[in-house]
């Protein structure tokens, strides 16, 4: 035994609370108030601090474990009490400060969205919601520690006690994973999924099915209006009128030709590509001069204002296609479905890209890709550059591309050393090239050829801009020169901004032009520059740019 009366090797957890834990808790609890990408609410905030202090409780727990289990010398008892307080009062000072600058940094990351600012937070509420959610975190901490040593202890009567220790920490580890995996988790998902599914299935009257005979989801189509799904049936609905375009353009146009396959227009992807592929010629997709291959996102739902300015720049002479692959939000259709997605997004594309590589060059459309957030991801690994070197598409536009993105992260890491993270300069401009609020794709140092890749991306998107690494590690898009929405009160610090970029991915909100929120004055910028449509000066595309605001 030691000097504080426990056997050597045995892993032990003491049942009261430890102070040095209580300690690095309320310095993470108010580390976690300083603000990150994007502004959020008193009850969020008060989870990411529960979250936090759980974090920090956590590391001082851990950090006494692994002094005395090294047998490290520690202080006489008064050192030690005198040290204990002097950071009692050190933390508690800091909780204090931060919660007193807590409301000028929200409002500092508002006032760079233009949102209105806040007259102060709710300190009581984020004390009661963090505490919350520290005492849950703790109580599940507590369990695992009794399930760990309850399995060592067993495993003692028959294997060495360091070999107990490691295998009943691997079986509690296995065990908690079995439980929240297997049944909490599973359970949640099967919930969302039917709940969505059911959402899905809604029919809003002021959409009515359409009755011309080349409209998909008429009588005469192949795909059904009510196996489109809610977003299906609004993405057709929603179409712009030839008129409507018109009137805009100041010139005779076409009404744009949209295709969309519902998740109950057949059972395989495969099946549901070769549907739209057909619905597609039948409606006179490829007679269009440009044709957008869309992936979209987790529910199926396409950002009208992505496609809205396409076809008001094409006057109408564009088609569109796109298959639903799952009710779910594009964050849970990437845990539950992300291998499926990718199928989906892939059976689309060859059925359209084969048929299309078959026809004549002179007389088939324009081809390009487009996705947003998990679709763009999606669409980025639907095809591979080996199958089309021979005969490329014409590009792709892709918006909040996810941190996984693999073109995007490759892009990103690749960039020329003088080019910010938040919006990087690949090679020499002449197939990728990235824009935000400001543009960004009429610059390069060599033209843009006919294979284009562009990214649209806001530095304050956390869906792009989230890093695992941001654990142990300062992302680069935190250093100087930082992008135009990202506040200069933004700090890192090693497992909270983790948490808080996490926390705004899930449940951060903004305003258009902002975050994850792609503005369509942006989506209208980056697809003249892509396609270079003509007959548009600089006046006609700011009347259009007018027009698409104010209808949004």
């Amino acid at each position: 035994m030691n000097s504080q009366g426990e056997t050597p090797g045995r892993w032990r957890f003491r049942g009261y609370f430890s102070t040095i834990g209580l300690l690095f808790g309320s310095l993470f609890f108010a580390l976690s108030l300083t603000p990150s990408l994007l502004p959020r609410d008193d009850l969020i905030q008060g989870v990411i601090s529960g979250l936090g202090m759980a974090a920090g409780y956590l590391i001082g727990v851990l950090s006494v474990w692994l002094w005395r289990y090294l047998y490290l010398p520690s202080p006489p008892k008064r050192v030690q009490y005198v040290l204990k307080l002097a950071a009692a009062v050190f933390c508690t000072l800091l909780v204090i400060s931060f919660l007193w600058q807590a409301g000028r940094w929200q409002n500092s990351v508002r006032a760079l969205m233009g949102m209105e600012e806040l007259a102060g937070t709710r300190l009581v509420v984020i004390g009661l919601v963090a505490m919350l959610v520290f005492l849950l975190a703790w109580a599940l901490g507590k369990l695992f520690a009794l399930l760990f040593r309850f399995l060592s202890r067993k495993l003692e009567r028959v294997v060495p006690v360091h070999v107990s220790n490691v295998v009943g920490l691997l079986l509690a580890f296995w065990l908690f994973w079995a439980v929240v995996d297997g049944v909490l988790f599973s359970f949640f998902l099967r919930s969302a999924d039917l709940s969505h599914q059911q959402l899905d299935a809604l029919i809003e009257p002021e959409l009515p099915a359409p009755t011309d005979p080349l409209a998909t989801g008429s009588p005469d189509s192949l795909l059904d209006w009510d196996t489109m799904g809610r977003q299906g049936r609004r993405f057709l609905g929603k179409t712009p009128e030839m008129a409507d375009i018109a009137s805009v353009v100041g010139e005779p146009a076409q009404k744009p030709i949209r295709v969309y396959a519902g998740l109950n227009a057949a059972d395989e992807p495969e099946d549901r590509a070769a549907l739209a592929l057909e619905e597609l010629i039948r409606v006179g997709g490829f007679e269009r001069e440009l044709l957008v291959l869309v992936t979209p996102t987790g529910t199926g739902w396409v950002d009208p204002a992505a496609m809205e300015p396409v076809e008001y720049l094409m006057r109408g002479d564009i088609a569109s296609v796109t298959m639903q692959y799952s009710y779910l939000p594009s964050p849970l259709a990437l845990v539950e479905e992300g291998a499926y997605g990718v199928e989906n997004a892939r059976a689309l594309f060859q059925a359209v890209y084969g048929y299309w590589s078959e026809m004549a060059p002179e007389e088939r459309p324009r081809l390009f890709l487009f996705g947003l957030s998990l679709g763009a991801m999606n669409s980025d690994r639907s095809f591979d550059f080996y199958d089309v070197i021979n005969d490329p598409f014409d590009g792709a536009l892709w918006s909040g591309p996810p941190f996984r993105a693999d073109t995007w992260r490759s892009a990103t890491e690749q960039r020329r050393p003088e080019s910010p993270e938040w919006l990087p300069r690949f090679r020499d401009d002449s197939v990728i090239r990235f824009a935000n609020q400001l543009g960004g794709l009429d610059e390069g140092r060599a033209d843009w050829g006919g294979f284009r890749i562009a990214f649209l991306q806001y530095a304050s998107d956390p869906i792009t801009f989230f890093s695992p690494d941001s654990f142990f590690r300062e992302p680069d898009w935190m250093r100087e020169p930082r992008g135009p929405d990202v506040s200069d009160d933004l700090r890192w610090f090693p497992v909270v901004t983790m948490l808080q970029l996490a926390a705004d991915m899930g449940a951060g909100r903004s305003p258009r032009g902002y975050g994850h929120e792609y503005a369509v004055g942006d989506y209208l910028d980056a697809w003249h520059a892509l396609i270079e449509p003509e007959g548009w000066d600089r006046d006609s595309v700011e009347r259009l740019r007018d027009h698409l605001e104010q209808s949004e």
